[in-house]
């Protein structure tokens, strides 16, 4: 047990530097510089550094970037005062981190000796981090030698065989969700580079797992739901919601915002056989019935886009009578969305999809819907997500009767169609 004069001299004063890392490429962001989105009046970068710096455990802050944004931020004045070094990333994570620990150890701050006794290390794509939790980890890591922040994993957690069939799952009360900051006791973080060099063979994940591979304990603090991290386009919305406001710009060229649409359907399945399934027919599964091919999720994804659009709805527009031919093959409706939502200037950045089906079992197709929904869309694959669930037995799909599918998509401005 600490005394309370441990307590005190572990929250009193700057002890910490912070890396903060910003040399990723945003390849999942349909072309958007996520952290040079503009939300809230700021930029996802400005507001990440802002954050840690706040801190007042935090000393200085150490930005590891690219060489272009580093262009970029030497014509801006609105970085903390903090920051006071810009360092070029690496072609890895951990070589990026790496960077920006050497140049910690030999640059002093003014007045300061040259090694604080903990490095935090944050992403800058979680860019509402809360200065408590920068505090708490910082506080941790001095005391424990190591800390990182967890949130709880709310979904149920499946362990899949080789052939996409359930084999396990895994107990969600000793499971967690790791965030950053992550901070480590500065000789901990040197004798774990040391044994395992920045560019050696070994690839980590996080600062935690070079931790725990050198035997080393981390220690979990309660992470915070708002320390979310950029990843796909309606991460952004996410965090304009938090700060309570819309986004205001979004590519880096500074252009129009970005819209957000949700589509969802379902059919129950017919006596055809033949399923029409995110634009593949699977031969021998049971088909939908429907008026037209009854592809559930390429309707969703449709759906999605002219929700976003702001263009009304698939069954407004194809609806299910003599003006759509019977049995249609939906890639066709798609294409003929896809059409309206650029000639109205918006391109998809990225469409994000669930299927709900007990039967047939979908897992080893996904990967091949996700690239034929791609070429139907004219995107790359990497915009393109496609989830599945068997239902749980609950209602329809559940027990095997029909399958449902929902789609976000995520628009952006783009050339125009005419």
């Amino acid at each position: 047990m600490r005394n309370r004069g441990d307590r005190e001299r572990a929250t009193s004063g700057p002890f910490a530097d912070a890396i903060v890392v910003a040399a990723g490429s945003s390849s999942r962001m349909g072309g958007i510089d996520k952290l040079a989105a503009v939300v809230g009046g700021r930029s996802v970068l400005a507001h990440a550094l802002s954050a840690i710096a706040a801190a007042p455990e935090v000393r200085r802050v150490i930005l590891v970037t690219s060489d272009e944004r580093m262009e970029q931020l030497g014509r801006s004045d609105a970085l903390p005062s903090k920051v006071d070094l810009r360092v070029t990333g690496g072609s890895t994570r951990q070589a990026s981190v790496y960077q920006g620990f050497l140049h910690l150890l030999t640059n002093a701050a003014d007045g300061a000796a040259t090694e604080a006794e903990v490095i935090l290390v944050h992403d800058a794509a979680r860019p509402l981090v809360p200065r408590d939790l920068v505090s708490a980890v910082a506080n941790a890591a001095r005391i424990h030698g190591a800390a990182i922040p967890v949130v709880p994993v709310g979904d149920t957690i499946k362990r899949l065989a080789s052939d996409g069939t359930v084999v396990g799952a895994g107990e969600r009360s000793t499971l967690g969700a790791a965030q950053t900051p992550q901070g480590i006791r500065t000789e901990l973080l040197r004798d774990a580079y040391a044994r395992f060099p920045a560019d050696g063979p070994e690839t980590f994940t996080d600062e935690a797992a070079l931790l725990e591979a050198c035997k080393l304990p981390v220690h979990a603090i309660p992470g915070d739901e708002r320390n979310l991290k950029v990843t796909l386009p309606g991460d952004l919305t996410r965090v304009a919601t938090l700060l309570g406001e819309l986004p205001t710009a979004q590519p880096a060229a500074g252009a129009a915002n970005v819209r957000v649409g949700f589509g969802s359907d379902s059919h129950p399945f017919g006596p055809a056989t033949g399923l029409a399934l995110g634009g593949l027919v699977i031969d021998g599964a049971p088909g939908l019935r429907g008026h037209s091919d009854g592809d559930v999720l390429l309707h969703a994804i449709a759906d999605a886009i002219l929700g976003a659009a702001g263009l009304g709805d698939l069954g407004r527009i194809f609806p299910a009578g003599p003006e759509t031919p019977v049995g249609v093959a939906s890639h066709h409706l798609l294409g003929e969305v896809v059409h309206g939502a650029r000639s109205h200037g918006f391109a998809i950045a990225t469409v994000d999809c669930t299927i709900v089906a007990a039967r047939p079992r979908l897992a080893t197709r996904l990967p091949a819907m996700g690239e034929r929904i791609a070429e139907l869309l004219g995107v790359d694959p990497s915009a393109v997500n496609v989830k599945a669930s068997t239902g749980n037995l609950a209602g329809m799909e559940g027990a095997g009767r029909g399958i449902s599918a929902s789609a976000v998509v995520v628009l952006v401005p783009g050339a125009t169609d005419r």
